[in-house]
């Protein structure tokens, strides 16, 4: 099978110093938010090894979000969470996720460039890079926050719903996820305008939370606090 030919290395028009590159992770998942990054690089500051952030090893991307944390101009996350995918479908989430990280920098953007095939209608200069995680570095800085950051709160989301396998598979709706989801229902953090998970509320309903158990009652013999003689 022929091998899709890599693209070449993109060519910005915009060449100063504020230009902000913006990402998404968690379109697919059935489960959480959809998490943006918006990255203004520093020039002055370079950061060795960054790439789309699905290449890379958890632990290098681990160390990469920590000199991204604190050599870039400018960073913010952004995120729309599971009820307001609901409510306005996951595409329009992610356009206003990654409005609400550029929106958040620091220092405003002269430019932006945006992962994949459409920009936000905002009024900030932009325009979309197709691949863009693997051929603009402020991308691949953006890619790489995101994903930890959504990896991370799939990891803290296990111990909330055990069962679901989330810190394995991140909420995609591998076969693991889709076998617990029709066994166990659907938490509160699924998106229930998505189908399978539509389909388990309609047949399983609602994870129920584990009862907490209730001690026993202790019964002592009637002369443990009588005074001895």
């Amino acid at each position: 099978m022929a091998r899709t030919p890599a693209l070449p290395p993109f060519e910005c028009a915009y060449q100063g110093r504020l230009l902000a590159g913006v990402d998404e992770v968690g379109r697919g998942p059935l489960i959480g938010a959809v998490v943006t990054a918006a990255v203004i690089l520093n020039p002055d500051r370079p950061i060795a090894g960054l790439a789309d952030s699905k290449k890379l090893t958890e632990k290098k991307r681990n160390v990469l979000y920590e000199e991204i944390i604190e050599h870039a101009t400018a960073w913010c996350l952004g995120r729309c969470e599971a009820h307001e995918i609901d409510q306005i479908n996951i595409y329009q989430a992610t356009m206003i996720a990654m409005e609400r990280a550029v929106a958040g920098l620091g220092i405003a953007p002269e430019y932006v460039l945006v992962d994949g095939n459409k920009c936000p209608k905002w009024h900030w200069p932009s325009e979309p890079v197709v691949k863009g995680d693997s051929r603009v570095e402020a991308i691949s800085a953006a890619s790489i926050l995101a994903k930890v950051t959504r990896d991370r709160e799939m990891e803290v989301m296990e111990q909330k719903y055990p069962g679901y396998g989330l810190a394995r598979h991140k909420g995609y709706p591998t076969p693991v996820h889709m076998e617990a989801l029709f066994r166990l229902g659907v938490t509160p953090e699924h998106r229930k305008s998505f189908r399978p998970v539509q389909e388990a509320m309609e047949q399983v309903g609602f994870f129920k939370e584990p009862a907490t158990p209730v001690a026993e009652e202790l019964h002592y013999p009637t002369d443990l606090f009588e005074n001895s003689n």
